[in-house]
């Protein structure tokens, strides 16, 4: 099992290392101009790691995710035909949906859906340098020490993922490369998976909702780790947040509560959801609770005219 994740995380490194000079020298959408020019998609390095290493059925909803966003990188943000989206959302919804229906047939039940949702938050922490690294190695890490306190083993799915992001990690916290759609997505649903692991465990122990098509144990543990990653996030980007919010969405004064709605619906498919729910309507919030637990940025409408 060592040298399996040593050569994981090694591999890891090396195509990390290949992609970013070769994603430079293609270009096209492989190459933002961000921070005077970032090679971004180079996730492709840890996703391919994860594909050789990791196992059934891991590898097919890692895989089923990792293409639809890689599609999503490639195409950049060209709107299909006819329709309020992007090729690149359609693609990404596409993909969790596909990763709910193949966690379904796999026996993970509703959990699938948690799963499958994780790619939001990561979306979110991959906007700043380092955060969808950093979130990835303390999740992985929290859940590789719940699960060697319940069962007395290393589970080396959680550290193939561990070594996978270390292997890939160092360009992105110096912000030079950006692991992209492909990255924060894959890195997500391997998250998920993992938290999926760690909840059943749990539910076994308090006895609570281990069968069935729901599995309410199950999924009541995996969402608290859920949020505890959402939470984990807003607090590393607190600082980049509180500016977005001000500049960006002129949230005056936001607070934590802000930081984590925009974690939990901020990024292109929240604002499609917005857009289909409330057209061009803004609601205000002026009620000090309500500011407090974030519902201005929850509620923010881009596509109005009218601020909170």
């Amino acid at each position: 099992m060592y040298l399996k994740i040593i050569t994981a995380f090694l591999l890891s490194a090396i195509l990390t290392w290949l992609f970013s000079k070769g994603f430079k020298k293609i270009g096209g959408n492989l190459y933002t101009t961000i921070r005077g020019g970032t090679p971004r998609a180079v996730g492709l390095a840890p996703f391919i790691v994860m594909m050789l290493f990791l196992q059934q059925p891991y590898q097919y909803l890692i895989g089923i995710i990792g293409i639809f966003a890689l599609i999503d990188d490639l195409v950049g943000r060209k709107r299909v035909k006819g329709l309020p989206v992007e090729i690149g959302q359609l693609s990404r919804g596409i993909g969790m949906l596909l990763v709910i229906l193949v966690g379904f047939y796999y026996n993970f039940a509703a959990v699938a859906i948690l799963v499958a949702l994780m790619i939001q938050p990561m979306n979110i922490a991959d906007m700043q340098p380092g955060s969808a690294c950093s979130t990835t190695i303390i999740m992985v890490i929290l859940v590789v020490l719940g699960l060697f306190a319940f069962t007395s083993t290393l589970y080396a799915p959680a550290l193939i993922i561990l070594a996978a992001c270390l292997g890939y990690a160092p360009l992105d916290y110096k912000g030079k490369i950006m692991m992209g759609e492909i990255g924060n997505h894959s890195f997500g649903v391997g998250l998920g998976i993992l938290y999926a692991v760690l909840g059943s465990i749990l539910a076994n122990i308090s006895g609570f909702g281990v069968s069935g098509v729901f599995q309410a144990g199950v999924f009541m543990w995996t969402l608290v780790l859920f949020l505890l990653t959402a939470l984990l996030i807003a607090f590393i980007r607190r600082n980049n947040l509180k500016e977005f919010l001000q500049k960006n969405l002129e949230i005056q004064d936001p607070h934590f509560g802000d930081y984590f709605m925009d974690v939990l619906t901020g990024g292109g498919l929240g604002d499609l959801v917005r857009k289909l729910t409330l057209g061009k309507r803004q609601i205000i919030i002026k009620n000090s609770f309500y500011k407090f637990l974030g519902f201005r940025r929850l509620v923010f409408n881009p596509y109005s005219s009218d601020k909170n």
